[in-house]
């Protein structure tokens, strides 16, 4: 039997309810396992682009109790038009595209996940920021290269990179990535220099936390068939990063204390997600958040005199010789 009738005749076994089991179906077919697993790896591929027309979801998982592949069924669950409104609303307020990109994303996001009908109820209620879009002054973040870089992190294979700097200069690096994020208008890429010697010319050469790559800037990007090893429980956490980064800056975690007396003690919270908060008599608050980075000080600087830094000594340092009341 040809592969593709093998794969098709899995295909109608499958659809039948039938139990794939892979040394059974190897031995029947006149070929390895191996052989079985590519051929329901390619079923699973194309049932992963379809939907039936019952607005259903099929895909091949293991059953360990039948110890072979079934079936599986599931019902599409639909995106109401306020969740996608609220989508297209974020991605509007994100600014991280161009006019062009903008439009196209959203309008393949509305066309894939919700009907004709629904599309033109959201539209006229996205349309005038459409129309009045602002494009951000930094260059579009290149999808290709973004793509790239979470492939790398998943292999754990180098990526040698040219990157621009600030200064407008352009570097060539050879780095191991670690995480992608995305803040403040710009997606980032998480990485550690591969080059040691480079790295000891830095501020901090055994600095233990990633270097943080702007998108934006990466000019072009390269996987390279050299690897890296990062133990997976050592693997970089962009959720618990992201928790204490403000704006994105590097340095070093420190626990804040201020206190605050502004009208709106979630909007601190909202910031600085890690933050513990205690109700004082005057009725201002005093907040302890465990931060990482630079960017700290910059928050703190613009909440002008709602803020009244405690400690760390060294920030509070900082903060009252650059506060501007």
């Amino acid at each position: 039997m040809s592969k593709s009738n093998r794969v098709l005749d899995l295909y109608q076994a499958l659809q039948n309810g039938q139990v794939i089991n892979k040394k059974a179906a190897a031995e029947a077919y006149g070929v390895n396992e191996k052989s079985i697993q590519r051929d329901l790896d390619s079923i699973r591929d194309f049932l992963s682009e379809q939907t039936t027309r019952q607005g259903q979801i099929q895909s091949v998982e293991f059953d360990r109790a039948a110890n072979g592949y079934r079936l599986v069924t599931e019902e599409m669950i639909h995106i109401s038009e306020g969740e996608m409104l609220a989508i297209c609303k974020i991605l509007l307020e994100s600014r991280a595209f161009d006019k062009a990109e903008l439009e196209s994303l959203v309008n393949k996001v509305m066309n894939h996940c919700v009907s004709p009908k629904k599309v033109k109820s959201i539209e006229p209620f996205i349309s005038n920021e459409l129309f009045n879009y602002r494009e951000p002054a930094h260059r579009p973040p290149n999808m290709s290269v973004l793509w790239q870089a979470a492939q790398a992190i998943q292999t754990q294979n180098m990526l040698e990179i040219s990157y621009l700097r600030k200064d407008d200069t352009e570097v060539k690096r050879k780095i191991e990535p670690v995480g992608l994020l995305f803040s403040e208008y710009y997606f980032y890429v998480m990485a550690f220099i591969a080059d040691k010697a480079k790295r000891e010319t830095f501020e901090k050469p055994n600095d233990a936390y990633p270097t943080v790559y702007r998108l934006d800037r990466i000019q072009s990007a390269v996987v390279l068939d050299e690897k890296f090893d990062i133990p997976y429980k050592d693997r970089f956490k962009e959720g618990e990063y992201k928790n204490r980064n403000i704006f994105m800056y590097g340095g070093v975690p420190q626990t804040v204390e201020f206190t605050y007396s502004g009208p709106a003690i979630e909007s601190v919270l909202d910031r600085l997600p890690t933050a513990e908060v205690s109700l004082n008599e005057d009725g201002s608050y005093t907040v302890k958040a465990e931060t990482f980075g630079k960017g700290i000080l910059m928050w703190l600087l613009s909440q002008g005199s709602y803020v009244n830094v405690i400690g760390p000594q060294e920030l509070r340092e900082k903060w009252i010789k650059e506060r501007k009341f």
